[in-house]
């Protein structure tokens, strides 16, 4: 099957960044220009964006809406918007600012109730999870804290509720390199076959991005190894046009 390969564009005072393992000291700025990157992945095809405010995720507010309203005017992506949202104000402004999607992960464990009105008020198709995870616990506030909370019960709780797209990252794995958590995405899949199950974090190559596929995930979102050519955007437009 197909997976959708969706990139990820992570922004620190409006320039494209990635960070180790969630670590704002391992940050490597690759570009001041996050339009640049949009449109360069936008011309290899992709249809999909996953834009991460990571000076929102600290300050606990948005704070990037310029970059996605610049993004979203000037490309056709599907921009999904993620970071530091924590209030319906918040998804206003994303919405506004062209997001068609938002993803909520510490709201979703700290204020259940808040995410559960988003879900009624703007419609599930517009929210996604974000479950991150550390040894199938979840964790929250930028990875500086691990929960008690399993993984698979939280997300069923949201699944009840209307949720159907999750992206689950597993922290370990992120930004390093070293292959995805297939297991874990298996496991999840086996639980909630329907679920539109986005994977993230560890993907170093092609090969990687295969293996989810042939494991049934539908999604999959990477970053780093695009940004250090350890997958081409030549790579990834030979296999969407296949």
């Amino acid at each position: 099957m197909m997976i959708e390969i969706i990139p990820a564009i992570d922004i620190i005072e409006g320039k494209c960044v990635r960070l180790s393992q969630g670590d704002y000291a391992q940050k490597t700025v690759y570009n001041e220009n996050p339009l640049e990157v949009a449109k360069m992945f936008e011309d290899a095809g992709i249809s999909r964006l996953h834009l991460v405010d990571l000076d929102g995720a600290k300050a606990q507010h948005i704070v990037n809406h310029k970059v996605l309203e610049s993004i979203a005017s000037n490309t056709s992506l599907v921009i999904d918007f993620g970071g530091g949202l924590k209030t319906g104000d918040d998804l206003r402004i994303a919405f506004e600012c062209g997001a068609k999607m938002i993803t909520g992960g510490s709201v979703a464990v700290k204020n259940p109730d808040v995410f559960s009105n988003w879900i009624s008020r703007f419609g599930a198709e517009k929210i996604i999870l974000g479950a991150d995870v550390h040894n199938e616990k979840i964790a929250v506030s930028g990875w500086t804290e691990t929960t008690a909370i399993d993984l698979m019960p939280f997300v069923g709780d949201y699944i009840a509720k209307g949720i159907d797209k999750v992206i689950c990252t597993d922290i370990s794995k992120d930004g390093m390199l070293q292959g995805a958590a297939v297991d874990l995405y298996k496991k999840i899949l086996c639980e909630f076959p329907d679920l539109y199950l986005i994977a993230s974090g560890g993907v170093s190559n092609m090969h990687d991005i295969l293996l989810l596929a042939e494991n049934g995930v539908p999604a999959v979102i990477t970053g780093k190894a695009i940004y250090e050519g350890k997958i081409t955007l030549k790579e990834i437009y030979h296999y969407i046009k296949r």
